[in-house]
């Protein structure tokens, strides 16, 4: 359930009621684990896999109620942030909307507090605030056409611009504080119920981003501007493959000082999460890069990370039994070698599995204990939009393959429908091995296409918007997952 995908009356989901009310529902339905999506701010295209800041959280999870609880804002400037509770998530709406009021509880904010004299001392969020006042007064132009002395960070040229836009960077940490706090908040009023929140770090940063323009030396750039840039070949699904554009790491520059950057922010996620979801961990072992001048990612090379030496170093100051590995896409024996030196456990998607061949890794009874069972991801469509949208080939492959899995688990569901084959999916991955079974909320409900969150390489209004109503929160839904929790003793 991804945070902005709670149902509110202010447009998108926050670290507000709606959340707390969620971990209830989890509480009540005998759930241990809540995966969201990166809690990152997002820019062109709402993709929480492209940030300013792969440090930050995204402004629109701040609580509005909570603003107004504490008098940042009053009940008129409030009400007057209330958008439409059903449809998508508008964010062109919401950006008019939110900052306005953002800079007001910032006006009215006491600056002199020693809780947020603290956090300023700390100076963590110092680089993005001064990044994102930059971005400002360049009516957010993208970072390789900053003049040299802002864009190479040139010491006099930096305290002139902060001596003359101290306000508006202050803005933004406060903006970060007030996120923090809410979400830590958050996190430990979910810890007290006994649930644990999975968090997801994505492989790769964005090109226009404070990491890039702090650590340029660590990305294969120049002037600012990408020679090559990440991706995967066609496969499959996609015939032209994916370019994501980006940028990739310079691991030769990233050795030097024993891969700094990816300790100091595996530490950071794992502070923020209980859990942490690796996106894209194939990557980690071999990447695709693609000269950034193409259009398309049929044309590639796949280059070696050096992954020992990279996870020698991470490990040397995390516990890896928080690791979930997303080793999904291209897989081959240097990726599943990667895997067992980790220890990190993979993903099993269920949505995968039914594909007439009886060796499919995915298929819940090849499932091992040291795996995370899926349903689907973010990036697949619900099972109910996919059974709607299966050729008559692979739905007989997949209804052949769900009744022998049933009948090798002894489960003797009857598949009369489209609702009675989700659940009997669904059903498997609660009886399978995993160490962990995961399905997105929509899956639960048995909702169809419309309630995908994403469909990669595919811009489209639904993606990164879907929300959920509050009738989908239900005493009905919440007694009948923790009756399949209890019957699969999970």
């Amino acid at each position: 359930m991804p945070i902005f995908s709670l149902p509110n009356k202010y447009g998108i989901g926050s670290f507000g009621k709606e959340a707390y009310n969620f971990i209830d529902f989890l509480k009540n339905s005998g759930q241990k684990v809540w995966q969201i999506l990166p809690l990152v701010q997002t820019g062109y295209g709402n993709s929480p896999y492209s940030s300013v800041c792969s440090e930050s959280f995204n402004p629109y999870f701040i609580s509005v109620d909570e603003l107004k609880k504490e008098k940042l804002i009053t009940n008129e400037e409030a009400k007057s942030a209330e958008v439409d509770e059903n449809g998508l998530i508008d964010y062109g709406k919401i950006y008019e909307i939110r900052y306005p009021l953002l800079k007001k509880a910032f006006y009215r904010f006491d600056r002199k507090s020693k809780e947020f004299k603290s956090f300023l001392k700390k100076g963590e969020y110092r680089d993005y605030a001064i990044y994102m006042a930059i971005k400002k007064s360049t009516d957010y132009l993208p970072l390789d056409t900053w003049e040299d002395g802002l864009k190479y960070r040139d010491k006099n040229a930096i305290k002139h611009f902060v001596a003359l836009n101290e306000e508006e960077i202050t803005f933004w940490q406060f903006v970060q504080y007030e996120a923090e706090r809410e979400w830590f908040n958050l996190k430990n009023y979910a810890k007290k119920n006994g649930i644990l929140i999975m968090g997801d770090m994505p492989l790769y940063v964005a090109l226009d981003s404070v990491d890039v323009w702090v650590n340029p030396s660590m990305y294969k750039i120049e002037d600012f501007k990408p020679k090559k840039v990440a991706g995967v070949p066609p496969d499959y699904f996609c015939a032209l493959g994916q370019l994501w554009g980006n940028p990739v790491y310079d691991y030769d520059e990233q050795k030097k000082d024993g891969f700094s950057w990816w300790k100091k922010r595996i530490v950071k996620a794992l502070k923020v999460f209980d859990l942490v979801r690796i996106d894209h961990f194939r990557g980690l072992d071999r990447y695709y890069e693609i000269d950034a001048y193409r259009t398309d990612a049929t044309v590639g090379e796949w280059i070696d990370v050096p992954s020992e030496q990279l996870f020698n170093a991470i490990h040397s100051v995390i516990k890896k039994d928080r690791i979930i590995a997303e080793d999904l896409g291209i897989i081959d024996d240097g990726v599943r070698e990667l895997l067992k030196f980790t220890g990190y456990p993979g993903m099993k998607v269920l949505s995968f599995a039914f594909n007439g061949q009886s060796d499919n890794l995915y298929l819940p009874q090849n499932i091992e204990e040291n795996s995370v069972c899926y349903t689907g991801t973010h990036d697949n469509d619900t099972l109910t939009g996919l059974i709607r949208n299966f050729s008559e080939w692979d739905y007989n492959n997949l209804i052949t393959g769900v009744k022998k899995s049933l009948k090798l688990f002894g489960l003797n569901n009857k598949i009369t429908d489209e609702k009675s084959l989700v659940k009997a999916i669904i059903e498997l991955g609660f009886i399978s091995k995993a160490k962990l079974f995961i399905m997105p909320y929509a899956d639960l409900l048995y909702y169809g296409s419309e309630y995908r969150i994403n469909e990669p390489g595919v811009v489209k209004e639904q993606n990164w918007s879907v929300r959920f109503n509050k009738k989908d929160f239900n005493v009905a839904t919440q007694k009948r997952l923790l009756s399949f929790t209890k019957q699969y003793k999970r």
